[in-house]
């Protein structure tokens, strides 16, 4: 039997004893306490054990999302941007549903109105992995009565619809005169305050993403060795302390040593930074540069692929690329690798010699 004491607050203390078992939570109302005590009861009666008062309340899908992102940091594991970004559009789409309307059927549509939205096969894929991730930590974790088939029958039919599966290797490497008449044009551009033509160059140097770029700063370069330490590069299995230091040379066509130099001659003594600028503005200005140079279907992105072939092209092996470009999974490393046959000619050359 349950049993309730009002509190000096004015809040209720509800105890449950049943069957040797002991619980108790306290609520602002008596008929909340009484509606947990109910179900309190219940669940002992059905071998479960009972849920806490805020897990008992949780009603909506959005409920489960905010729930995932605290438990997430209370041990320190906050979502990073990516990880952000879609659990913020499962709440404004899925959010206000209740638990139990998330069907087969209903992630069915959420997929194809996703895809209606411009969402490609593989984001699509991270959506539905993370509404079943979600379902599952609140099952795991809160014992809370959700179900996870439905998740997977949708994953099932939304893969033979293709809307849900691997996405296409891009293979877009620019070429040398594309990249030459992005530099001269950006170069060019006496009003633009990034440096966009020497920050492409850079890029092809090194291999760095644009956001690790913009983060690269002075006390990290080291001189004496030419070397650059990148903080917090991106790794799927190491979201923080993932260090790396890559060499500042000219192995890909670029020197990246000698862009460093030039660009201290405007470092800003209040910011650390090599490249003080904002990563979106100069993904932004380069998709502009593109389109007004009518370059088609080049991403800053694809300077990274370009940088990695360009190694591999230079006979460099996959553990020596890998050391540059940070990839701990040499498949993936492959998938950023798009050697052009004729490069062949200049190796062979270099190996016969």
């Amino acid at each position: 039997m349950a049993s309730f004491t009002k509190l000096p607050s004015g809040s209720w203390r509800v105890q449950v004893r049943r069957k040797g078992r002991y619980v108790s939570e306290t609520f602002l109302r008596r008929e909340d306490a009484r509606q947990w005590a109910v179900e309190a009861e219940r669940q002992i009666d059905r071998g479960e054990a009972p849920r806490d008062s805020r897990t008992a309340r949780l009603k909506t899908f959005g409920e489960l999302i905010e729930l995932h992102i605290d438990d997430m940091c209370a041990v320190g594991k906050a979502p990073r941007r990516s990880k952000a970004a879609t659990l913020e559009i499962l709440r404004q789409q899925l959010g206000k549903l209740s638990m139990a309307s998330l069907d087969r059927e209903r992630l069915i549509r959420f997929g194809r109105e996703r895809a209606a939205q411009g969402a490609g096969p593989v984001t699509l894929g991270i959506d539905i992995g993370m509404i079943k991730h979600i379902l599952s930590h609140a099952a795991a974790v809160h014992g809370l009565a959700v179900k996870v088939e439905p998740v997977d029958l949708a994953r099932i039919a939304l893969k033979r619809l293709g809307l849900v599966g691997r996405g296409e290797e891009r293979d877009r490497r620019p070429t040398q005169d594309e990249l030459d008449r992005l530099i001269a044009h950006f170069d060019e551009k006496q009003r633009q305050i990034a440096p966009l033509g020497r920050i492409i160059r850079f890029a092809v140097a090194t291999a760095m993403r644009q956001e690790e770029i913009c983060l690269a700063r002075w006390s990290d370069v080291e001189a004496r060795t030419r070397m650059l330490l990148i903080r917090n590069r991106k790794d799927p299995r190491h979201k923080n302390g993932n260090n790396q230091r890559i060499p500042l040379f000219s192995a890909s066509g670029y020197d990246a040593w000698s862009i460093i130099e030039e660009q201290r001659n405007f470092r800003n003594n209040s910011d650390d930074r090599i490249f003080p600028f904002n990563s979106k503005s100069i993904g932004t200005a380069f998709r502009r540069g593109c389109k007004h140079l009518k370059i088609h279907d080049l991403h800053f992105h694809d300077l990274r692929h370009e940088a990695t072939s360009r190694l591999f092209e230079a006979g460099f092996t996959i553990e020596q690329v890998a050391l540059v470009t940070g990839h701990k999974d040499w498949k993936m490393l492959r998938r950023y690798t798009h050697l052009r046959p004729d490069a062949l000619h200049k190796l062979f050359a270099s190996r016969a010699s």
